[in-house]
Order: structure tokens, then sequence, then C-alpha cells
């Protein structure tokens, strides 16, 4: 590494475009981080000649003119095999992908690229070239926030324990808690940070494209395969692949992933030979896959294979101590560069503490740069308030997980099998009132004596009372079904009805 404690680091840009090596200068905006640009592949051939300090990292794009990306980082290899090298395309395809790698790219990103992901990728790279020792300007600031309380701090020492084990990793937690965010923290913990972080979304695409998207394919595979592809497990070669939402994965392919697991080898669709990859696995979910496996729908083998390590972080309303600093560090993440970050204020502190954030961290993102962008804390904080008062949202959750009833000496929150004994459970306080609310209402009036439309809605108020029990329910345990079941005091089969006959789930 050429840098030294007393002198800024020097990052080399190549990008033609103006507007973009403006955006890119405010991405890598530090104070002790002096940023320089190339409109082509000779300039950069040049500055790397020019010394007696060359640039500590150089950022490429592909498509430049007079000398591109591709055949700039061929010259730069032959010179120079250790400088840390970052790919930029805007029509990047896996050709790209590979082609960059092979010739010598550390890393590859695609335009548009956030300023997150950018500080991140380059402070990666500086510190794996320094031999991942830290560096006095770009650090693990750039890394994103998600999260700073009790909980963060206790899971320090298991992050610092795995960050030189190659074990595959589970984490369990509802839609937008940061599963991928500490995935990708994880991986730049790890031995393999100088290599690619690959992610697929496995409930986003057809079983069909995430086979093709995992292990890719050859040259007439299927029609309209004209040329051989390699998937991700292959590009993601000595360093880490995160499956997201990996209890969505189809059961058949599941099998193949097995087999990655076990054998660290593959079949492209259509090859008659296996390749051998090393690549670690970082999978995460939201639903429960034990349940999942009682189901038939998820392999257990392939569950166990997953479950060396596990990590189940806890939903945001959990976790409130981190709320104000996770909103602290989001509105500066999202704030125009060189403009103050507005104060949060008393009343939105207190609006943000309260709020249950059923959407979690990514929720608290959107209500951040919602902030940002109107500029009025207190029409935030009651657009909160507000949003907390509607039908079907509650201000706190109702239904407790049995062991947390249990401890303040609560009774299961709801009824029977039949869903009939509600007001007689809730006459003898088995039910309170807060977790009855529409059942409290008048009952429908029999024959042809009560006005149509009255009795209309005490059925609607009645269903909607029990889906958000229900959903309640549901939520708390991660969609175990047999969970909450237990929590709602009914039988399994019991609620399974229920919910086929509320359309929950369907």
């Amino acid at each position: 590494m050429n840098s030294t404690a007393s002198r800024p680091l020097r990052v080399l840009i190549a990008e033609d475009e103006p507007e973009i090596r403006d955006y890119l200068e405010v991405a890598l905006r530090r104070p002790d981080c002096r940023v320089d640009f190339a409109e082509n592949g000779e300039e950069v051939l040049s500055a790397l000649a020019e010394g007696p300090h060359p640039p500590d990292l150089v950022i490429l794009d592909v498509l430049m003119p007079v000398m591109d990306g591709m055949t700039t980082l061929r010259e730069i290899r032959q010179k120079d095999p250790s400088l840390p090298v970052l790919m930029l395309s805007g029509a990047s395809s896996t050709a790209h992908v590979v082609e960059a790698i092979k010739s010598g790219a550390n890393n590859f990103l695609t335009k548009p690229v956030s300023h997150e992901v950018l500080r991140h990728a380059v402070d990666q790279l500086l510190r794996t070239a320094a031999n991942h020792q830290p560096q006095t300007g770009l650090s693990d600031a750039a890394i994103p926030r998600w999260g700073t309380g009790n909980w963060s701090r206790m899971l320090e020492p298991l992050l610092e324990r795995i960050s030189g084990s190659d074990a595959p990793v589970l984490l369990q937690g509802e839609t937008g808690s940061g599963k991928e965010v500490l995935a990708r923290l994880i991986h730049s913990r790890s031995l393999r940070s100088s290599g690619v972080f690959l992610k697929l979304n496995c409930a986003a695409l057809p079983s069909e494209l995430v086979e093709s998207e995992l292990f890719g394919y050859e040259r007439g595979a299927f029609t309209g395969a004209f040329k051989t592809n390699p998937g991700k497990f292959e590009l993601a070669d000595g360093g880490t692949i995160f499956l997201d939402e990996i209890g969505d994965m189809d059961f058949k392919l599941q099998a193949k992933l097995l087999q990655v697991l076990q054998d660290h080898e593959f079949l492209r669709l259509g090859a008659r030979e296996s390749t051998r990859v090393d690549v670690r696995v970082i999978a995460a979910t939201h639903c429960d896959l034990q349940t999942r496996i009682e189901e038939g729908t998820f392999r257990e083998d392939l569950y166990y294979r997953l479950n060396v390590i596990n990590i189940t972080i806890p939903p945001l309303r959990e976790r409130r101590d981190e709320i104000i600093p996770l909103a602290t560090s989001l509105l500066r993440k999202h704030n125009p560069a060189d403009v103050a970050v507005p104060a949060i204020g008393a009343e939105l502190k207190a609006a943000l503490m309260e709020h249950q954030w059923p959407g979690n961290i990514r929720e608290l993102e959107n209500v951040m740069r919602r902030f940002l962008v109107i500029g009025d804390a207190r029409l935030i904080a009651q657009e909160l308030k507000i949003k907390a008062a509607r039908p079907g949202r509650s201000a706190a959750p109702r239904v407790q997980p049995r062991s947390v009833a249990a401890a303040a000496g609560a009774p299961p929150a709801i009824e029977t099998d039949s869903w009939e004994e509600a007001p007689r459970q809730r006459a003898n306080g088995a039910v309170s009132d807060a977790q009855m609310p529409a059942l409290t209402e008048a009952a429908p009036a029999s024959g042809d004596g009560g006005p149509s439309n009255g009795l209309a809605s005490v059925h609607e108020a009645r269903k909607r009372a029990e889906i958000e029990v229900i959903m309640q329910a549901l939520n708390s345990t991660l969609w175990n079904r047999k969970r909450a079941a237990a929590i709602l005091g009914v039988d399994y089969k019991a609620l399974l009805y229920k919910m086929k006959k509320l359309g929950i789930g369907s």
C-alpha cells in the first residue's frame, strides 16, 4: 500500500462524463482522501507513471474513448499486480463481470451506484490492500450503519469470531430489519473481503431463472441460450454469495444448492463436467424454516447445512435504543452534500420512539427521506401518530408471545377452536377489552328483526378484529403458524381453517 499516515489517500477515477465525475467526487469526499480524475485510459497510465506517489486505488469506467476500461485494466496489471482496481459500468452484463474479474479487477459495480455502496467498496479494497489494517482515510464509517444499541453491541463478539470462518450463516428476521446490511458487514470483516459480494433474491425470480442465475448455463442448454454464461456461484468464487429469502427457493433447486454446500461443485445447465468453487454462503429469510420443513416445502438437510451460524435479528420495535441513532445516521446518509443535516427535534423523537415500525429499518429510512424532502418535523410526527391510529394498525402489539405473556402473568391472548367462546372468556376475565375490540359490540340480531346494515357492520368489525389478532400473532412468530396457534390458544388446524376463511396468506 502506498498511502501513509502523513498524506491523504489518493483515488484516481477514470470517467469521461462530467456529471458522473461530480457525483463520484461527492461520494468519496473525505478530509484525508484526495480524488483525481482522468477522461480515458491513457491518462490513467500517465498518472500511474508519475511519481513519487501514485494513486492508492483506481476506479475505471468500462466504456471510455481512446482507451477503454478493460484495456486499461490489463495494462495496469502488467505494471502493478497489487494496485486495487474497481470497475464501473452502466451497461454491465455477466460477460463484462467475468472479463473484468479474469483481467484482474478487484470488484465490479453497476451504475448508477449509491454513495453508500461506492464508499463501502472503496473502503473494503483499501483495507484489504493494507493487510486488513484500518486506514486513516475511508474507515468503517463507510459501512452502512445497521445497529448501534445494546443488542448490536452484544452481537459484536460473535461477528469477530465468525469473521475468520467460512461457515455458512443463516440470518432470520422480519422484512426490513437489516439482514442484507448485516450480511455485507460479515463479508467486509471476513478474510474474503477482497472477493466479490453477490446477492440473489430467491423470491424475486421464477425457479428456472434462479437456477440459471445461480449456476449458469452452457450454450444450447435451452431456447435462447446462444452463449455460455457463468452463474453467480462461479462469479463469486473466492468471495461471498448472499441468498435472500431462501425459504422461497424451489424445493427441487434446494438439492442442487445442498450439493454446492457439501461438495463445493455443481453442474451448469446443459454441462457434462462439474465446476468447483470456493464460496461462502450467507442466507436470509423472514419465514420460519422449521415450519416450512414440517410443511414439506424446505429440505431438512439443507436447513442444517445453512444453520451452522444462526443470527436472529430482532425487529426494530424491540431495539428502541437504536431508533434515534439509526434515524440520525439515515438522515446523514440521504442528506445532500454540503447541506446541514436538519434537527429531528423532541416531538419527532417522541413519535419515532412510540411508533411500532412494522416495516422496521426500511420503513424508518423512508420516513427520514420524507423528512428531508418536507423539512417539517412536526408534520412527520403527526403523520406517524395518524398512521398508528388507523384501523388495523395498533399503537402497540396486542398479541404477546406465550413466553412473554406467561412471564407477565397474562392469560393466552384469545379463545378456542370454534372462535365462538370469546365473549364467554371475556366475561370470565380471560380476554381483555383491548384484545377484543370488535367482539364487544352487540351480537347480530336473529331473524329479520335487525337492520341489515347494522348486522353487516358487526360482522365486518368482527372480521377485522380477527384478522388483526391473527396477523399480530403470525408476525410475532415470523409466520410460524404452530407457534401462532399456541399464542392464540387455538388448535393448529383451526387456525389454518380460519386463515383460509379470512383470506390470510392466500
